[in-house]
């Protein structure tokens, strides 16, 4: 009998701590690694020669919005490309449970994060049941979106929640955390959660605290009031003994360009005190909803979704402006609902977030957009590629650390992210001299190039070049004792 089901020889292994590479074999039987370092004259049914190929742990997305795309596309081939195995999704305050009984239709934009409300589910057990039942080519743990809790329990939004109903709301979250959701998230920056206090987010937070779960959040301000949204978010985890996560990290708008030195300054000193993270993305432009008077505002801004004019999708909105011959902000508002990238984040600020040692690496990526930010299918590799081997702003081996082994420990992922006996064999195994990102802003959706094979759970699911079609992703649920498995 073969000792193992698959055999990676001679591969150049990063393990995902951040330590040095070395050359070594690696052996996965069912789903999990058995064997690291040198196998011998072992055998197995499938045997790779993997020299002068890196083999890491699978890349786990910090940042995803993969929620409903789970449901509808679950084959996830902008993730799995990459080298993708894990995504952390409900980010933004936007999950779809739970929401109990019909709440009609959400406030915008958690309306495009649920098919307009059509898969919100009553509890994540539901949810969970219905992701077991139909699995994805990754796999993924949950987040509780902020807005869905005020979504589920309020009817308007330009207002604090009432005593009463934070109290629902801390109920929704602790079941639903008992059920296995990972954390909490807000978005404050969004028209649904702005108006709510920093004591409403520090009442939920207090319930992940007594989960032992984190407060992720995209803060109230990413522009001029980012340090003060930043102590905000200190606070709250502060307040309420919990670990905080600040979502795509960035200093957005020129007057703000070069703050990046302050707002990571403010990180590190916070972090000397309580645990505090951090993700970002490789990339000079944000991606959200359509917001004209932001839109006006930007030097350049390409449309990436517009519900009265889907045809829009992919033009530039001064070329727009001038084809109907109308200002820049006419032309947005008759273009809302819908959403847009942004240019308006500096080169500088990007490199030094990318490098702080705290930053995982996320793509907060809408992968079933018409035409989405390039991030949702390149992240990963323009990590690897364009900053780590091209630019040296660090070693291939921090950049594996930044998307697996760090990752995993600061959402509490047990068993994956690291290269180890016992760990579950999910791997990329990629060209370290041909990987780099190919999607951009005109062609979005173009896979990266350099990723030979991806196994999700010992499954194979790329091969070079193309998905396999397997799912063997798996719903990840956070136990008490136990971490997030």
């Amino acid at each position: 009998m073969p000792e193992f089901d698959i055999l990676f020889r001679k591969a150049r292994l990063i393990d995902g701590s951040g330590g040095p590479s070395r050359e070594g074999d690696l052996g996965v039987r069912g789903d999990r690694i058995v064997a690291v370092g040198d196998a011998g004259d072992a055998r197995a049914d499938v045997e790779i020669d993997a020299s002068g190929c890196v083999l890491a742990p699978g890349f786990i997305d910090a940042h995803a919005h993969d929620d409903l795309p789970l449901l509808l596309e679950p084959d996830l081939e902008a993730k799995v490309s990459q080298g993708v195995t894990t995504t952390v999704n409900g980010n933004c305050g936007f999950s779809l449970a739970p929401c109990p009984g019909d709440r009609g239709r959400p406030p915008a934009p958690l309306g495009a994060f649920t098919g307009n409300g059509k898969h919100l589910y009553a509890s994540f057990e539901a949810y969970f049941r219905a992701l077991d039942a139909a699995p994805g080519a990754v796999n993924s743990i949950f987040l509780v979106g902020h807005t869905t809790l005020r979504h589920a329990v309020m009817e308007n939004f330009d207002r604090a929640a009432t005593p009463a109903e934070v109290e629902a709301m801390c109920a929704l979250l602790d079941r639903a955390l008992s059920e296995g959701a990972a954390g909490l998230s807000t978005g404050l920056y969004y028209p649904p959660a702005y108006a709510a206090p920093t004591e409403e987010v520090i009442a939920l937070a207090r319930i992940a605290a007594r989960h032992g779960a984190p407060y992720v959040t995209h803060m109230r301000d990413e522009r001029d009031g980012v340090a003060d949204s930043l102590e905000e978010t200190f606070r709250i985890g502060r307040e309420a003994g919990t670990a905080v996560i600040v979502s795509h990290h960035k200093c957005a708008g020129r007057d703000n360009h070069g703050r990046s030195a302050e707002t990571l300054a403010l990180i590190e000193g916070a972090a000397a005190r309580q645990e505090v993270g951090l993700d970002a993305y490789p990339y000079t432009a944000a991606s959200t909803f359509l917001v004209p008077e932001r839109a006006a505002a930007t030097a350049r801004v390409v449309i990436t979704a517009s519900r009265p004019h889907p045809e829009c999708s992919g033009r530039e909105l001064a070329e727009i402006a001038r084809d109907w011959g109308c200002s820049l902000l006419d032309a947005a508002e008759r273009l809302a609902p819908g959403g847009a990238v942004y240019f308006d984040m500096n080169e500088d600020d990007v490199r030094r977030i990318l490098a702080f040692p705290a930053t995982m690496i996320g793509s907060d990526g809408l992968v079933m957009e018409a035409h989405p930010h390039p991030r949702a299918w390149g992240t990963f590799p323009r990590v690897l590629g364009r900053y780590a081997r091209e630019e040296g702003l660090f070693s291939l081996e921090t950049a594996v650390h930044k998307m697996t082994g760090l990752t995993a420990s600061r959402f509490g992922i047990t068993g994956r992210g690291v290269l180890a006996e016992g760990a579950f064999a999910d791997l990329c195994l990629f060209d370290p001299e041909a990987i780099r990102d190919v999607a951009d802003f005109a062609t979005p959706k173009t896979r990266s190039a350099g990723v030979l094979g991806v196994w999700v759970n010992g499954e194979a699911t790329w091969d070079r070049g193309k998905p396999t079609g397997a799912r063997p992703g798996r719903a990840l649920r956070r136990r008490m004792a136990g971490g997030v498995h």
